[in-house]
């Protein structure tokens, strides 16, 4: 059984679920997280989490300043009892961190990329850029959620040979499929998910609700997210700016951050998902694609959103929801309009969607294929399981209406 260290700063905020799942549904691995700090253990449980303790953090956080990363000896101790094959590090500043532990440990090093990290440090703040110069020579592969995130890690200087995709899944199993049909009152519900960040163009997406509200569509939104930094807070004002100067306040709901399972209760009685992703003024960007499109789209629900990053990928233009160019308000609002015209269209693209996620981001599967990174890198052979109930599956989307 491969023996594989998770290497985190936080194990694990409430929002990175997907994180989880790369852990939890790998199979033949026995893994190990590793953390700076601790967070959320009652909702991503893990056995075992090792946490540094107040001590070697302050010792660790001197030897990052300084440019010269230690891994603290007990932790060594603790780590090598068992054997470890793979240090695989989440977010590229953790795979900097990580080099000398991967070394010290004896250990193949991946990083998986997955969006600040990408562009935002190096372009931001130069030692990161000599520190990516160091990450992208000494660790052994670098991983992303699509092609695009992919293109863009080759052009900031990580070696193309060693760069592969790897999608992020999502647990089909908890994501009923629900046809979405035209409303008996007339109003058409439209849900904004995501963290109040620039890079999620919430107020743009705003915008374009009151510009199709103007044009005489029967219109209300309700928004699943909050703030928790200070660049989220002025995020926030700037929605509720919004908000107020569009005149939307009888319209948008703000619930702020919800359990998973309200979301798709929200989900499940809503008609489309608007999500105007976009690049923030400090190259934030989502890298790949929010997973919460993922979800959405797997509950049948049509998506307008942008041509941002990975989104193509999960929203193909005209088959399984609309898009639009990110930051362009006119073109969202044409787009948004345009679906919520035509209720005819949302079965059809729901199913779409639904059908789009099963083939490309099954959880399983995706997991299936990181183990498969894993071997690949250590010369071992592909696993050779097979994954039964996929194709029983596919078969079966869609075929009842209404949730099942």
């Amino acid at each position: 059984m491969l023996q594989v260290v998770h290497s985190f700063q936080v194990w694990l905020p409430l929002t990175m679920t997907w994180a989880y799942n790369q852990v939890r549904y790998a199979p033949g691995i026995a893994a190990t997280v590793l953390a700076d700090e601790l967070q959320g253990r009652a909702a991503f449980p893990w056995e075992p989490v090792l946490v540094l303790s107040p001590a070697d953090r302050l010792v660790a956080a001197a030897g990052h300043r300084l440019g010269r990363p230690q891994p603290p000896r007990s932790l060594l101790r603790a780590l090598r009892r068992g054997s470890p094959d793979i240090v695989h590090s989440h977010f590229g500043y953790r795979g900097w961190q990580d080099l000398p532990l991967a070394s010290r440990l004896g250990a193949r090093h991946v990083v998986t990329f997955y969006g600040h990290d990408v562009q935002k440090f190096p372009r931001t703040w130069p030692v990161w850029r000599r520190r990516y110069e160091r990450l992208f020579a000494a660790a052994d592969l670098f991983l992303c959620e699509g092609p695009h995130m992919a293109a863009t890690l080759v052009g900031e200087g990580a070696p193309a040979e060693r760069v592969r995709v790897q999608r992020l899944g999502v647990e089909l199993d908890r994501l009923s499929y629900t046809p979405r049909v035209a409303p008996d009152d007339g109003q058409v519900k439209i849900l904004i998910a995501g963290a109040f960040r620039e890079k999620k163009g919430i107020p743009d997406a705003l915008e374009a609700v009151a510009r199709v509200r103007a044009a005489g569509i029967d219109v209300c939104v309700t928004v699943i997210g909050d703030a928790i930094t200070d660049d989220e807070h002025l995020e926030r004002r700037r929605i509720v700016a919004t908000i107020d100067r569009c005149g939307l306040g009888d319209v948008v709901r703000l619930l702020g951050f919800q359990p998973y399972d309200r979301l798709l209760a929200e989900a499940a009685t809503h008609h489309i998902c608007l999500s105007p992703s976009r690049h923030a003024a400090d190259l934030d960007s989502e890298g790949g694609a929010p997973v919460v499109l993922m979800e959405l789209a797997a509950t049948g629900m049509p998506i307008v959103s942008t041509r941002h990053c990975d989104i193509p990928e999960v929203v193909d233009d005209g088959v399984t929801g609309l898009l639009a160019d990110e930051g362009d308000v006119e073109g969202i609002a044409a787009r948004l309009g345009e679906l919520a015209a035509e209720p005819g269209r949302w079965a059809v693209m729901g199913l779409a969607a639904s059908r789009r996620v099963e083939e490309r981001f099954d959880v399983r599967v995706c997991a299936q294929g990181l183990v498969d990174r894993y071997r690949e890198l250590l010369g071992a052979p592909p696993c050779d399981e097979t994954l039964a109930g996929g194709a029983e599956k596919e078969a079966t989307r869609g075929a009842e209406p209404g949730l099942r």
